[in-house]
């Protein structure tokens, strides 16, 4: 007959895992920043209130990452703004560049070709301050930001803006050529002013920690479309035009802005710039300064409303900024009230840690001395 028993190695191999387990789990909580509860049963009321903590931690968790991205779109935003300012009005922006064809008086043919280069290469830089790109998102796209929004064809003449609608299938584009008026200046004519108007008033508004959720025009719109910033108009104007019925002055409004943009304006230029050198005449001198003139005196209105949408950016961003640091603030108090109510306290973990170190050791020790064998072990 055996003298040891199957059921007695597994009595002790359960006990022995269960031991190791707890020690493993005591080990963890020496760090202080463990729950002191692992399960319901042990503490349900600190356990659960542990648990609602956990997720508003997690909710706070996820809107500092989401600013923190937001906020970096909105800067390249302003980026994006700036440097359309500074190519209509900076050193040698369009601004300057008209003034010095419309004062140019010897070799004039030769400056005012050199005038229209300068104004054709600071329209493409136009475009492509609203093609900028934040990681993989163009974010003057509005709703869809994964294609650049706009195209410029190489003599400046057209410009396609590029958009995928949510719910359609394929790409609008929406082309704006410039046209010769009877007078010699130059305006956009729209292929479809429905789609401009549709795009202008796409919003990204998210709830952020900034506003009431229930309110949607108190959370931040985190769009900003090229168009909308090349008029001026922004998305909550347009859909308050739409919201009192004055769809139509809303197209003529954005028909006027978009031949006062920088963009139109600077075209205009270079195409009343390149008639004269076609046709160097008196009355095409004339006709190009009247133009040119006339551009001049737009500019500044136009600068003042990149101006306005490059201040608008500043506040939003500034909120977000503010929301940002109040959001880690109440990160760190959650941090701290969890880890003073829930929290493993440091000096009971190692004290717990010591005494399963001790069951655990006396338990090997006990098994050794199962696992001994005997002559009893063969004797039946």
């Amino acid at each position: 007959m055996r003298v040891t028993n199957t059921s007695i190695y597994r009595n002790f191999t359960f006990t022995a895992n269960d031991l190791h387990s707890k020690l493993i789990k005591s080990f963890s909580k020496i760090g202080g920043n463990s729950k002191k509860y692992e399960s319901a049963a042990e503490n349900p009321l600190a356990y659960y209130e542990g648990l609602n903590m956990d997720t508003h931690f997690q909710d706070l968790e996820s809107k500092v990452s989401l600013i923190k991205d937001v906020k970096h779109r909105m800067y390249q935003q302003e980026l994006g703004a700036r440097a359309i300012q500074s190519a209509l009005t900076g050193d040698k922006g369009s601004k300057f560049q008209i003034e010095k064809a419309l004062n140019a008086t010897s070799d004039h043919t030769s400056t005012l070709s050199a005038v229209r280069d300068e104004l054709t290469q600071s329209q493409h830089e136009i475009v492509n301050a609203l093609n900028v790109q934040y990681q993989n998102i163009y974010v003057f796209g509005g709703n869809d930001s994964s294609q650049a929004p706009f195209y410029l064809s190489e003599d400046g003449k057209t410009l396609t803006y590029r958009h995928l609608f949510p719910g359609d299938k394929t790409t609008t584009d929406i082309t704006m050529t410039l046209t010769k008026q009877t007078d010699g200046s130059y305006e956009y004519v729209i292929d479809d002013i429905d789609s401009v108007v549709k795009a202008m008033t796409e919003q990204g508004v998210m709830d952020l920690g900034y506003g009431y959720i229930g309110d949607r025009d108190s959370l931040i719109d985190t769009y900003t479309g090229g168009l909308n910033v090349l008029t001026g108009i922004t998305s909550k104007t347009a859909r308050d035009m739409i919201s009192l019925g004055k769809t139509d002055d809303l197209k003529a409004l954005i028909q006027e802005r978009m031949n006062g943009s920088a963009i139109a304006l600077t075209g205009q230029a270079a195409f009343a710039v390149q008639d004269y050198i076609d046709n160097p005449t008196q009355d095409g001198l004339n006709t190009m300064n009247k133009v040119l003139g006339d551009t001049l005196s737009e500019i500044d209105a136009s600068s003042i409303r990149l101006g306005t949408i490059y201040e608008e950016l500043g506040i939003k961003y500034s909120r977000l900024d503010d929301t940002h640091t109040r959001l880690l603030s109440v990160q760190d108090s959650l941090t701290e009230a969890y880890a003073d109510k829930l929290g493993a306290d440091p000096y009971e973990a190692i004290m717990e840690m010591v005494s399963n170190q001790y069951s655990y050791n006396a338990a090997l020790q006990v098994g050794t001395k199962l696992m001994e064998t005997s002559l009893f072990d063969f004797m039946r």
